[in-house]
């Protein structure tokens, strides 16, 4: 069908078996009631589009490696995540996702946010997902809740996480999220951001930072004393019983 004025004319073509209302593609209609299907686009990226209200996170609750806790000086609410936690080999990259996506939909209020992440003692094996996995994660984020993100505190990077992060860390994450990384080598200098008793620090988190602290070079992949040798006594003649018979010989000679 066809229809024409005096600007001009359009042609709109229609299957007939579709049971298709012409009507509307026919007559001129105001802005303000044109079908409203721009909005139902802005949908997709609401965190919990894709949750089961009914699937159940109580094993990964049970385990506290992800947890809202107190703000920072700035006022940004604290994310705690304990690597040392996380049973990488038992959780999926999917569950995990939404398991993410859970806490931050039911925990997380309105306003900024930070992360205080804690690797300390963390096994690449046994408790990390895999960056392509964390960026696919991050990168499944609403833009607003990317936004909100304001700091990553990575507490404890070995040598090896320097490297990886200074390396390909522009590569695999986002420019956004890369430049939101915070190296904290000591709690002393999380202190500086965040008061104490904001966030609970576990025991093993604490004397892995004591270790440190007595031997720095443990940061960057240098153990001087692995067997810790220095601390076992020692005999103050290392020859021992051989010595009476050597001055022996020399009275002999």
């Amino acid at each position: 069908m066809a229809s024409s004025s005096s600007d001009g004319f359009s042609v709109v073509v229609l299957a007939s078996d579709l049971g298709i209302d012409a009507r509307p593609f026919l007559q001129k209609q105001p802005a303000d009631q044109l079908p409203e299907v721009a909005e139902e686009d802005d949908d997709w990226h609401d965190c919990s589009q894709d949750l089961s209200h009914d699937e159940d996170f109580s094993d990964l609750e049970f385990l506290q490696f992800f947890k809202l806790q107190g703000s920072d000086k700035a006022g940004n609410r604290i994310f705690r995540i304990v690597g040392k936690y996380f049973p990488a080999p038992v959780v999926s990259g999917d569950r995990l996702r939404k398991y993410i996506f859970h806490k931050i939909c039911s925990d997380l209020p309105e306003g900024p946010f930070c992360i205080v992440y804690m690797h300390s003692t963390v096994q690449k094996e046994d408790n990390s997902p895999g960056m392509s996995i964390l960026r696919w994660i991050y990168e499944e984020l609403p833009m607003e809740m990317k936004e909100r993100l304001q700091l990553v505190y990575f507490v404890h990077p070995g040598i090896r996480s320097r490297l990886v992060f200074a390396t390909l860390g522009r590569l695999f994450l986002s420019g956004g999220l890369y430049w939101k990384i915070k190296y904290v080598s000591r709690l002393q200098y999380l202190w500086d951001d965040i008061k104490k008793g904001e966030i609970e620090i576990p025991d093993f988190v604490q004397e892995h930072d004591d270790i440190l602290e007595h031997r720095p070079l443990t940061d960057y992949g240098i153990e001087p004393d692995p067997l810790y040798l220095t601390e076992m006594p020692h005999t103050a003649y290392p020859f021992g019983r051989y010595e009476d018979r050597w001055a022996s010989r020399e009275y002999m000679s």
